[in-house]
């Protein structure tokens, strides 16, 4: 990191705990990705705040995220709650507007629990990336008055990382994340059995040594994306076979291995930016 990359990046956090400091109670979204458990450490870290991550618990959040999320919470004391929420019925066959929908039913479950429980405001951990890409949930947030304290900061994803690598915060190099949904293509009935499909899936991939591994689901077949510099080792993996024996058991028909590799988003390609 050059010296005048430091002084960008010490800049926005300057920006960052002015902010987090002037909210004083608020009760963050706390996924335990990254960009969140960044945001809610550094309202930890600057003590005299009230305020507490909040976890949300749904059928297509992944279980090891929440178990991830209540761990990291538990190892720095910080004040933490898994609320469940149930599935939206009007995501079921899981339209365009998925995100935004499904953004606007949970923030607003968050805001009811924030005013129940004595907080002022709500925070979430979008950061200045995330502006431009197809994120129609960014809509579902401004409209609600959800504040993103990372984006206002204009803390990057990657500023975020170094920040945390250097601060000695575990998650510092986790793979970007995202609901299982994301894993379905649009206009498709979602059940509780594709969701555990992916689910189970993608956790065994984590098991065998590939992160950040997305198992998209395309009825009866398995559409493997891996992160930059896997590829290679799927293709000369000597538990290929295994690897495709336990997708079938878990239900899938085909297994199949994208040759582009993981791109955030690669359902959205189509889909004109507005």
């Amino acid at each position: 990191m050059t010296a005048e990359t430091e002084q960008t990046i010490e800049r926005k956090m300057e920006k960052l705990d002015t902010i987090l400091r002037d909210l004083k109670s608020f009760v963050v979204a706390f996924s335990g990705g990254v960009d969140s458990s960044f945001l809610l450490y550094r309202a930890h870290a600057l003590k005299k705040l009230e305020f507490i991550g909040v976890t949300i618990r749904t059928p297509y959040i992944p279980s090891a995220e929440i178990e991830e999320a209540s761990g990291f919470a538990k190892t720095y004391n910080i004040n933490h709650k898994i609320v469940d929420f149930a599935f939206p019925e009007r995501i079921r066959y899981n339209p365009v507007d998925r995100c935004y929908t499904c953004k606007k039913s949970l923030f607003t479950g968050l805001l009811s629990f924030a005013g129940e429980n004595g907080f002022r405001y709500v925070l979430d951990g979008t950061n200045a990336d995330d502006i431009g890409n197809f994120r129609p949930g960014l809509k579902a947030l401004e409209e609600l008055e959800i504040r993103s304290p990372l984006l206002e900061s204009g803390l990057t994803k990657k500023d975020i990382r170094e920040v945390s690598h250097m601060q000695g915060l575990p998650f510092w190099d986790k793979p970007a994340m995202a609901c299982l949904l994301t894993r379905v293509p649009y206009n498709t009935e979602i059940t509780e059995g594709v969701l555990r499909m992916v689910e189970l899936a993608e956790h065994f991939m984590f098991e065998k040594g590939f992160p950040g591994t997305r198992v998209r689901i395309h009825g009866d077949l398995a559409r493997i994306e891996c992160l930059p510099g896997y590829m290679e080792k799927m293709i000369h993996n000597p538990e290929k076979e295994l690897i495709i024996g336990h997708l079938k058991k878990i239900g899938f028909r085909y297994v199949s291995l994208d040759l582009e590799g993981y791109r955030s988003g690669s359902a959205d390609t189509e889909i004109k930016i507005i």
